[in-house]
């Protein structure tokens, strides 16, 4: 995301937004800027909405981290974070947001990461016959590791008979054995899967 972290001022009392949080956000939004790159930290100023609203507009942009900040974090000295992932909330002391925000995101994007692979690892099958791949396809789709030493004809088939279709080599692996559709020694490792 290009916007990595938002801050959103909160409080009904206009002037202590003006005179207290925004000058905090501010700061704040300087020195994340410096740690994270420029434009990286946002302030809602979307002051007419509600605050409901105002958090829900920043999940739909997809931004990961958001700092609140209420009269109640501003007496407390912190940002109250919310991660988009997980949704866990917890308290940032002012003094710590430049050391703490970029581990949090870092964090983030270590658990979506890694949450994608076990994903990808519990939808991925390994065949070795056309008749597997089948059924694969027909009982819950996911990704299919297959050796294959087929050309053009041979996908347009295994597509019009299953919508699967080579995803990738993987360069990873220099495995070869024997082609699951034509029975040719010598194929590489292919990854089939269906559009969706």
């Amino acid at each position: 995301a290009p916007v990595k972290t938002v801050i959103i001022p909160i409080s009904p009392d206009e002037p202590f937004l003006e005179s207290d949080l925004l000058p905090r956000a501010r700061d704040a939004q300087e020195k994340l800027n410096a740690v994270l790159g420029k434009r990286s930290v946002k302030i809602d100023t979307a002051f007419h909405m509600r605050p409901g609203d105002r958090f829900f507009a920043n999940i739909q942009k997809g931004i990961p981290l958001r700092l609140e900040l209420g009269e109640k974090e501003f007496e407390r000295g912190v940002f109250q974070a919310v991660r988009r992932d997980s949704g866990e909330r917890f308290d940032i002391p002012w003094e710590e947001v430049e050391e703490r925000v970029p581990r949090v995101l870092d964090d983030i994007q270590n658990d979506l990461y890694f949450k994608a692979l076990e994903f990808r690892k519990k939808n991925t099958f390994r065949v070795g016959d056309f008749e597997g791949f089948k059924e694969v396809f027909a009982a819950r789709g996911g990704f299919v590791e297959a050796f294959f030493a087929g050309g053009r004809e041979e996908e347009k088939i295994i597509k019009e008979e299953t919508g699967a279709t080579v995803r990738c080599l993987p360069m990873d692996n220099d495995e070869t054995g024997t082609c699951f559709f034509t029975g040719k020694p010598g194929a590489r490792l292919a990854v089939f899967a269906r559009s969706y």
